[in-house]
């Protein structure tokens, strides 16, 4: 029987029977054996806090999940969900100007997801140099009411503002491949890849880039299939609020209007005098359809 003195630890990243965890006090990252015997409610998600025994010198168990301060899940229209990231504070978006080019889409339905979450949001652009417009997007958000920051991933311009606009928090960074994930988190002294966890005999897993830069208090997280959070089926009435454009367009006719095909709305008005980016109100239409 193995007795020893639970520590505590940081999930970074899991895989189906493992996970990658950062033990307190300690740099680098663990590889740790998951426990299922509590059935898929036990599993834990990036960021939890967990209590973790050693099983050898290189590999520990996790034996407890500390209680979350929040519980973020992927929803699907038909209401189903999948948990993806735990006491999370922070949400930093990842969009590049150009190469590849911006995917407005799913940056909106980031900020609508933090909207409903009701956590603070983080809006990063990268690769202005190559972009035609480098100010377009980035004023559009500005001027929404979000935090914006533009980094030079490849040379570093940008990261002391990036770091100061973190303060500490606990927070999860989020994008598509090839915005420069990869390369902020070089420029702020995170973990390289780790790789494939069949090397340690546990069956290869679909985690093979977990990341973490450790903040004082908090954490900077990125962990491969935390990229898109679905919103599930949404009404007008709760979507619409989430887009701060929509609320200061006024109202519409109809105190019901759905901002779609109905006559004197305020939202459409405001598109068709170039108030209101069209690339917001066809997300919003998109959210509304379950895309």
């Amino acid at each position: 029987m193995r007795v020893s003195e639970s520590l505590g630890a940081l999930v970074v990243s899991v895989g189906r029977n493992s996970a990658w965890v950062a033990l307190e006090g300690e740099p680098g990252i663990r590889l740790a054996q998951i426990r299922r015997s509590s059935g898929a409610r036990s599993m834990p998600v990036p960021g939890d806090r967990v209590l973790v025994s050693p099983l050898d010198d290189s590999i520990v168990v996790i034996d407890a999940i500390e209680a979350r301060d929040r519980l973020l899940a992927r929803r699907t229209v038909a209401g189903r969900e999948k948990a993806l990231a735990a006491n999370v504070e922070l949400l930093v978006t990842v969009t590049s100007l150009a190469a590849p080019p911006p995917r407005t889409i799913v940056l909106d339905q980031l900020l609508v997801y933090a909207h409903f979450e009701e956590i603070a949001a983080l809006v990063v652009f990268t690769k202005a140099d190559l972009a035609e417009s480098p100010s377009a997007l980035p004023a559009l958000y500005s001027s929404l009411g979000y935090r914006c920051l533009s980094i030079d991933a490849k040379h570093g311009g940008g990261i002391e503002d990036f770091r100061a606009a973190l303060d500490g928090s606990r927070s999860l960074l989020v994008g598509v491949s090839g915005v420069g994930k990869s390369s902020i988190f070089r420029w702020m002294g995170g973990e390289n890849e780790i790789g494939d966890l069949s090397r340690f005999g546990l069956g290869r897993q679909t985690t093979t880039a977990a990341r973490l830069v450790r903040l004082d208090p908090g954490f900077l997280i990125d962990s491969p299939g935390v990229a898109d959070f679905g919103l599930g089926l949404v009404t007008p009435s709760e979507l619409a609020p989430a887009f701060p454009e929509f609320v200061a367009a006024g109202r519409c006719r109809f105190a019901d209007c759905s901002h779609r095909t109905e006559p004197d709305c305020a939202i459409r008005a405001g598109v068709a005098r170039g108030e209101i980016a069209a690339s917001r109100y066809e997300s919003y239409t998109r959210f509304l359809s379950g895309v």
